[in-house]
């Protein structure tokens, strides 16, 4: 599907592995870096190119996607002599499917334009269950020009792309996600906690639940991570904290209060000091555990 397309790709997080790996699947010749040389070495050993910088990714290049943790992390790989707009081509794609602050993602999008170089912000929703199946939904912005350039790696990656707008309007769109996101998380916690405290048996309740207007994928997913005390992460603790603080940081931008997503942040704060910041989301039960008679 991807045969004759040649896609550079930084980061290699949870997210970064799968995602490349099923590029790389899908015919294309896909170099890639992050700063973990072993996990380079590993994806080299799958068939595909590593680099030893961000630019050297770039070079011939068509695309270049960034999976990387937040806005400081972009730009420490897009900028400077070694960094991706030092070797990508005027008249290439450079693709930001990570969770990035909105006012820096903007100003991404004009330091690439000085080079020539397209943009697109495509964060995704699904987790690494979501990356290595090909099934992440994709909120896009930019022009449709560009997203039509990159709807054959689009297609590969995720089932349910939407173009949300201008530059800028899929990281807001992602803020909005993770909101939610959030909030359910951590009203499922409560809930399994009440219903814990109340002697119901955490499995049949989810069942119940499931028959109702609280189910959700949130519900069926964490809540059994929840039930299993499996913590393995799918998106971690640290990454939610961050995602979340982008969004309160955009609704002050524009003078929005929004008192439910700051309490759940503090939640996860809360489950950060524990020592939890690793684990999945669905780790914030234990906080409910740990209050436990």
């Amino acid at each position: 599907m991807l045969k004759n397309m040649t896609i550079g790709w930084v980061g290699l997080g949870n997210m970064g592995r799968p995602m490349s790996l099923r590029l790389h699947r899908a015919g294309a010749r896909v170099s890639v870096t992050t700063r973990n040389r072993d996990t380079v070495a590993e994806m080299v050993r799958q068939g595909m190119r590593g680099a030893q910088s961000p630019k050297e990714a770039a070079i011939d290049a068509d695309v270049v996607i960034v999976t990387v943790f937040d806005a400081a992390s972009v730009r420490a790989v897009i900028e400077g002599d070694n960094g991706i707009l030092a070797g990508l081509r005027a008249g290439s794609l450079l693709v930001d499917m990570g969770t990035t602050d909105v006012s820096a993602t903007r100003e991404f999008v004009r330091m690439a334009a000085a080079r020539g170089v397209a943009y697109l912000d495509a964060p995704v929703s699904g987790g690494a269950p979501g990356a290595a199946e090909g099934t992440l939904t994709i909120m896009v912005g930019g022009d449709e020009a560009d997203l039509e350039r990159a709807m054959p790696i689009f297609s590969v990656l995720g089932t349910h792309v939407t173009h949300v707008g201008p530059v800028g309007a899929g990281q807001a769109t992602k803020a909005a996600n993770q909101v939610i996101v959030g909030l359910t998380i951590a009203a499922v916690a409560e809930a399994f906690g009440l219903a814990t405290r109340a002697g119901v048996d955490l499995a049949k309740a989810s069942e119940a639940l499931q028959g109702g207007f609280a189910d959700s994928r949130v519900l069926r997913e964490h809540g059994s991570r929840m039930m299993a005390g499996n913590y393995v992460p799918g998106a971690t603790i640290a990454v939610q904290r961050k995602d979340m603080r982008q969004a309160l940081s955009l609704a002050q931008s524009f003078g929005l209060e929004m008192p439910l997503t700051e309490l759940a942040a503090e939640r996860f704060d809360e489950v950060a000091e524990l020592g939890f910041d690793h684990l999945d989301q669905s780790s914030i039960f234990k906080l409910l555990k740990r209050a436990d008679p």
